[in-house]
């Protein structure tokens, strides 16, 4: 069985175990299931992957975009340039940060942009002010 999960705490708020499992059903991908890890202390971090040895990746969400940085092995130029990772890749025994914020947020505002918009200013609650391409 294929492991994937989120990690945050508290978690109930979350949606993704039940948008996951769905998606998996619906796009008839076997052997996958989606959990949820709500651990109240990153300290944690390094446990959850010994005690689920089939964990192949991770959702993260608050408050541990930034505190996960320093249990991986390495890191995206993206989870980088952020300065947060919000998913995590096993790759064999080595731990890697990515985010996928630019990319998902570049997507959703490319189609209202025209040739005429070379900046944007992009206003929000995130822990530091940061400037990136979307090309």
């Amino acid at each position: 069985m294929r492991l994937f999960g989120l990690i945050g705490f508290p978690l109930s708020h979350s949606f993704s175990k039940g948008f996951f499992t769905e998606k998996f059903t619906r796009e008839n991908i076997p052997g996958c299931a989606y959990e949820n890890f709500p651990i109240p202390d990153i300290s944690a971090f390094p446990s959850l992957w010994e005690e689920n040895p089939g964990l192949e990746g991770l959702n993260v969400t608050i408050p541990y975009k930034q505190a996960v940085m320093p249990y991986l092995d390495d890191l995206t130029d993206a989870a980088s340039a952020i300065g947060a990772v919000n998913c995590i890749r096993r790759e064999g025994k080595r731990l890697i940060g990515h985010n996928t914020d630019v990319l998902g947020f570049g997507r959703s505002l490319q189609p209202l942009l025209g040739p005429q918009h070379t900046r944007a200013l992009v206003l929000g609650t995130g822990a530091r002010p940061r400037r990136l391409s979307m090309r």
